[in-house]
């Protein structure tokens, strides 16, 4: 993930400054110049290594949309604006692809890496390394290459065991049991599901779940016992 530097968020905000002056195709084209180095590296985020040409051009509407809809007297920086647009316009094409399924476990962390990317962009005024990302999320820079790409390839080719912490946090489960346990979750039936989560989510002991779920007391137990075993198989 190639890195943006500072003078090409200045040159973008220059060319839009200059296009809300103006108005005229050339500063229209400016834009989209300086901005290229902004699309370009959000839709490497989404296929790290690569450059997917789809993705790039959805960036470019991003871009186009933004350069339409911003209103130059609020104070805010263009590129900020820019790299909602952009980012909404990507994962719209990404939607629109399909049949690939995005666990929530993936999207949870995907949307975490974007929140930072935005968040250290406005802080530095320049689009942050990959290794900033990692430090700021607390996931491997190689886990963050890997989780990017759920959704614009099968999620049998995306290596979740480089997805790890890089450092312990109290009383917090790492990334990579984190995504186990909701992937886990995800593979069992709306009854198990909801047995685990009002048990060790809501708290709720299991005669008081065996009321909200309108089942007896016998099954309650059974499903629980069944979700832990196929948990446990999960994260052997």
């Amino acid at each position: 993930m190639s890195n943006c530097p500072k003078k090409q968020n200045e040159a973008l905000e220059a060319a839009a400054r200059d296009y809300y002056d103006t108005g005229s195709q050339k500063a229209k084209g400016d834009v989209a110049r300086a901005g290229e180095a902004l699309v370009t590296y959000y839709a490497s985020l989404y296929s790290p290594g690569r450059v997917d040409e789809d993705l790039k051009q959805a960036g470019f509407e991003g871009l186009l949309k933004a350069l339409k809809r911003f209103d130059p007297v609020n104070g805010a920086m263009f590129s900020t604006y820019a790299s909602h647009c952009i980012i909404g316009e990507i994962r719209h094409d990404l939607r629109d692809r399909g049949p690939f399924k995005v666990p929530e476990a993936m999207k949870s962390l995907q949307a975490k890496v974007i929140n930072a990317t935005e968040e250290l962009a406005q802080e530095n005024c320049a689009m942050p390394s990959l290794k900033e990302i990692a430090c700021k999320v607390n996931v491997a820079e190689e886990g963050i290459v890997e989780a990017m790409q759920a959704g614009c390839v099968s999620l049998d080719e995306v290596d979740l065991s480089k997805v790890k912490h890089l450092r312990y946090e109290s009383f917090k489960l790492p990334i990579e049991d984190k995504i186990t346990v909701q992937m886990s979750l995800e593979k069992m039936d709306n009854i198990q599901q909801k047995v685990i989560k009002l048990i060790y989510y809501e708290g709720l002991i299991q005669e008081k779940k065996k009321k909200k779920l309108g089942i007896n007391q016998r099954k309650v137990s059974r499903l629980l016992q069944r979700g832990i075993t196929e948990m446990r198989i999960d994260m052997a």
